[in-house]
């Protein structure tokens, strides 16, 4: 990074930090010193605006006044206090200028409503310093950019004074409890269907062994031998271990209907 990045880059925060200090003071107009700014708005109240009498390009020491019911504006300041006053007589003025007018909606509007309306216009006029900066000090696209993202990651104005923030903050918190219950809630249902699964797999091992046990031999009596292969006669409908009636798992895969010894020795007797 060259220095005159790194100086641009530098301008960027200096210009974040004034834009946050006006927000800062604004922000305290409208809650902390709220009542106190309510006043001052007040539409029915008289500004005087001084003048200096020219003639013949010469300043003359008299001044006068003029009593009047003007626009208001609120302003903030980098220092983080805020002033109601009247807008600047420079044309153009030395940067954008907070809306005007906002004493004269005062007492026509519901005093949340007008405040809602005042923090709105405020957070405009913000973001219009933001752009303003950026153009003045010749910042790219990237420093433009970031300087926005620094503004807008912000709470706005509105936000705050309307209470949207709070709402956002704890409906993200209900939104985290309610995503850790429905995930503790999946995890004790998915333990306990693993449970049930394993308790039912055992129960099913349990039966099969007791059917193991049920079934004898036909020919030796017993229930299980070491290659534990069984094979069924289709005549009397018993069960033999393959090994008691010579018979191997290969060549019962060629056998489609089966008859023990004892079936085949009554067939030969009965013929």
């Amino acid at each position: 990074m060259d220095r005159g990045s790194a100086a641009q880059n530098s301008r960027v925060l200096e210009v974040f930090r004034d834009i946050k200090g006006r927000r800062a003071g604004i922000l305290k107009a409208l809650t902390t010193d709220f009542e106190e700014f309510y006043q001052q708005c007040d539409p029915g109240k008289l500004f005087y605006r001084y003048y200096l009498l020219v003639k013949s390009y010469r300043i003359l020491t008299k001044y006068y006044f003029i009593a009047a019911k003007e626009n208001l504006c609120l302003y903030g300041f980098p220092t983080e206090q805020w002033e109601v006053d009247l807008p600047s007589d420079e044309v153009p003025p030395e940067i954008p200028e907070p809306v005007l007018g906002i004493n004269f909606a005062r007492d026509g509007m519901e005093k949340k409503s007008w405040l809602s309306l005042v923090a709105l216009h405020s957070d405009a006029w913000l973001l219009a310093l933001a752009s303003y900066f950026g153009g003045r000090f010749q910042f790219d696209k990237k420093q433009r950019k970031s300087l926005l993202d620094m503004v807008t990651d912000l709470p706005t104005l509105c936000e705050i004074v309307s209470g949207k923030n709070q709402e956002k903050s704890s409906g993200s918190k209900n939104i985290s409890n309610k995503s850790k219950s429905n995930s503790k809630l999946k995890a004790s249902e998915y333990q306990a269907k693993n449970t049930k699964a394993k308790h039912a797999k055992e129960e099913d091992e349990e039966l099969n062994e007791d059917d193991e046990d049920n079934y004898l031999c036909a020919a030796c009596g017993e229930s299980s031998v070491p290659d534990n292969f069984w094979i069924f006669c289709d005549t009397c409908e018993k069960w033999f271990h393959g090994k008691c009636v010579k018979v191997t798992p290969a060549k019962a895969e060629h056998i489609k209907n089966y008859k023990c010894p004892w079936c085949s020795n009554k067939r030969m007797r009965a013929m």
